[in-house]
């Protein structure tokens, strides 16, 4: 069965370079005011497969997702999805018509949308209707109806802010989680933890507990996804790299280091990606 690659890095608009998407099957959509601290980005996609299935293999980024599918939902009763953080790759079946918004929130902002920590659902994809309590379907029939896309976000926009409003005695929990997470992806996961409970307040036991209730990952989890990440924005600059070098440079043991986390948080070796990665005829904007 054909797989394709999907990855996106912070700083891509849409998807990276790697991804072989169809151009146009994705397309961003604005974040209001209200949701920018909370949101990272809301994607629309559609895509017809006909009789076709394909794989697409998810890399990991460690965010919590809302999915609403107007199309043919993945599987039955799967029409509306959280998705939680993971640090290995999804093996995501495709087929029939896809057409549907993925919602990508920000460190700290799930335990606040869902009503649970963010850890419960780590590597899970869970039945967003049954954490709403029915109120997701009714959305998503709202924007199924709607006229256009835009008439769908603003009744989507209104549903998130509304329940980021219901829960705002948990916001200051919220910004501490959204500060350590900073301070991790900033330094590529090599700043030690004990540096970023302090610059956050906390000790390094409450900032494991904060991580599994706003995060959904532990902060040594979500380090070596950032140091991944790293290496990854490397590799988009040498096509033909030095791995000894980019493995100590990205802040690994040594190159059997850089191969072991690869297979672990990819699926794949390091040579796999690169024959597999498609920058060189990349659809994502500059």
């Amino acid at each position: 069965m054909p797989e394709r690659l999907f990855l996106r890095l912070d700083d891509d608009p849409v998807h990276g370079p790697e991804a072989d998407v169809p151009a146009g099957t994705l397309q961003g959509v604005a974040i209001g005011e209200a949701l920018r601290g909370h949101v990272a980005n809301v994607m629309l996609y559609r895509e017809d497969f006909g009789g076709a299935e394909v794989v697409e293999r998810v890399l990991p980024d460690g965010a919590v997702r809302l999915v609403f599918s107007f199309g043919d939902a993945p599987a039955p009763g799967h029409a509306t999805m959280a998705i939680g953080a993971s640090v290995t790759p999804a093996l995501v079946r495709l087929h029939g018509r896809m057409d549907g918004v993925s919602v990508t929130l920000r460190a700290g902002t799930a335990a606040r949308m869902l009503g649970l920590p963010a850890g419960e659902l780590r590597g899970l994809s869970v039945p967003l209707d049954a954490l709403w309590r029915g109120a997701a379907g009714v959305l998503l029939e709202r924007m199924a109806n709607a006229r256009d896309d835009a008439a769908r976000m603003a009744l989507l926009s209104d549903a998130l802010v509304a329940r980021l409003r219901a829960s705002e005695r948990d916001a200051a929990m919220q910004r501490a989680a959204a500060r350590a997470v900073q301070l991790i992806v900033a330094s590529a996961g090599q700043r030690p933890l004990r540096e970023v409970a302090e610059a956050v307040g906390v000790g390094e036991r409450r900032l494991q507990q904060l991580f599994n209730a706003q995060v959904g990952l532990s902060p040594r989890a979500l380090g070596r996804l950032a140091r991944l990440h790293g290496c990854l924005r490397a590799l988009r600059r040498e096509r033909m790299p030095d791995w000894a070098a980019v493995a100590l440079d990205s802040g690994y043991y040594d190159q059997s280091h850089l191969a072991n986390e690869f297979r672990a948080l990819c699926g794949l070796t390091p040579t796999e990606f690169l024959g597999r990665a498609v920058s060189a005829s990349s659809k994502t904007p500059a």
